[in-house]
């Protein structure tokens, strides 16, 4: 196969990728009874540009797909899901299955661990050393952790914890709060939210 081949095969993948992300769109925004333009009004971009998006004629990038997940009221991950048995399962999430949110800022994954539908929101979180969340923020509802693996600073409404593997922490969303990694080692933290990523609107 010629490099040429492997670029069209690749080509054309993503075109059916942006195809069935259109068509999900499409359906969700017909399913709730809303008009392109209402659409597009409360995910805050252009008629054109959600016309564009439902039709497979461009992707769905970041910065659009967590306005538009909030505005149809489902998780960011349901719109780029490939589906498949496992995705789609309404009790568990496998290990292989993992989704991966969407974050604003360099140096940090989310891997989604709580199927859809389900009361709390479970997060892999893994920080890489020297990052953070670009700002501190605040949002509706509360969240547990613990630290797996290395290092996490975390800041809540002014008041700086350095927590290490083992540390473990809870406080109310609407206090302002942010983290990062001062370490020299990647750091995780097994996160737990009452709200849905689509429902926080900054941080990481």
């Amino acid at each position: 196969m010629t490099v040429e081949q492997i670029d069209e095969g690749d080509a054309s993948d993503h075109a059916a990728a942006d195809i069935r992300v259109g068509r999900r769109i499409r359906a969700l925004r017909l399913e709730r009874h809303l008009g392109l333009t209402e659409l597009a009004q409360r995910a805050g971009i252009s008629v054109g540009a959600l016309s564009q998006i439902e039709r497979g004629l461009t992707s769905l990038r970041v910065r659009v797909l967590w306005p538009l997940a909030a505005a149809l009221d489902v998780e960011p991950h349901s719109l780029i899901s490939e589906g498949g048995e496992e995705a789609g399962d309404l009790y568990s999430v496998r290990a292989n299955g993992r989704r991966q949110v969407p974050v604003w800022s360099e140096g940090i994954r989310k891997d989604l661990l709580s199927p859809p539908g389900a009361a709390l929101t479970g997060l892999m979180v893994r920080v890489e050393p020297g990052c953070g969340a670009a700002a501190a923020y605040a949002h509706a509802g509360h969240e547990f952790g613990i630290v797996e693996a290395g290092e996490l600073e975390l800041t809540i409404d002014g008041v700086v914890y350095l927590l290490k593997a083992g540390d473990s922490f809870a406080f109310k969303s609407t206090l302002s709060h942010t983290f990062r990694n001062p370490g020299r080692e990647p750091c995780t933290v097994l996160w737990v939210n009452t709200v849905k990523p689509s429902e926080v609107r900054g941080g990481g």
